[in-house]
This record gives structure tokens, sequence and C-alpha cells, in this order.
């Protein structure tokens, strides 16, 4: 008898940690539209997500202006990826870039209509 209650025991703990699983996901993928325009974009994105808990691996892709990254939604949310992208001075879906982290950046990550200079022979 004790036997068959450490099986319904154990079989039970099965259970339970099975549906908890199937309910939170360890890793989540994914895209966050950016306002990137160059190669020190992805860069400074990529490193600003880098530093971003729960966020476990990030790509900008330059030519569709998208970031692709896996999160573990236990430690963060879209919402703080997308301020943390904001806070590095870029937008992210329909959060604006922080307009003083924008301001800080090179000339050649800001917007065409922002910029001082023409960059368009500039790696995008």
């Amino acid at each position: 008898m004790k036997k068959v209650k450490m099986i319904m025991a154990a079989v039970f703990a099965a259970l339970m940690f099975t549906g908890t699983n199937a309910q939170t996901p360890k890793s989540v993928e994914i895209e966050i539209k950016v306002s990137s325009q160059c190669s020190m974009c992805k860069e400074n994105i990529e490193k600003a997500l880098a530093f971003e808990k729960g966020v476990t691996k990030a790509n900008v892709d330059l030519d569709k202006d998208v970031v692709v990254l896996s999160y573990k939604p236990a430690k963060t949310t879209p919402e703080k990826i997308r301020t943390a992208i904001s806070k590095a001075g870029y937008d992210a879906d329909d959060v604006p870039a922080d307009a003083k982290a924008y301001a800080n950046l090179p000339d050649c990550c800001k917007k065409p209509a922002d910029r001082e200079f023409d960059h368009s022979g500039h790696d995008h």
C-alpha cells in the first residue's frame, strides 16, 4: 500500500509539473519594429538588449527594420523590452525613442529627416 501511495504521489507531482510548463513557455520569440538606420544601430540595439534581463537572443534585421528576439516570459515582458529599446534611442513598435537618448545618437543613426549631413552612401 505504501508503494501505491508513493507512485500516486509521483504521478501527481509529474502532472502538476507538466501542467505548469505547458502554461508558461521557457522562451518566446517576437519581432519588434525598430527605427534602425545602419550597422551602428544594429550594434547599439543588440547591445542594449544583451543587458536586458530575460532577453536570451536578439538580432536586428536592417533590411526589414525589425529586431527578432527570444526572451523568458518569467523574467521580462514585451513592454519592458520596447522600453529598453526606446531608452537606447530607437523607436520600438508604437513606443517612441527616448528624446534625450535619440539626441545623443550619432548622426548616421538618426532618421533621415533629422540628420545634419547626407548619409545616403552609409551602409544599411
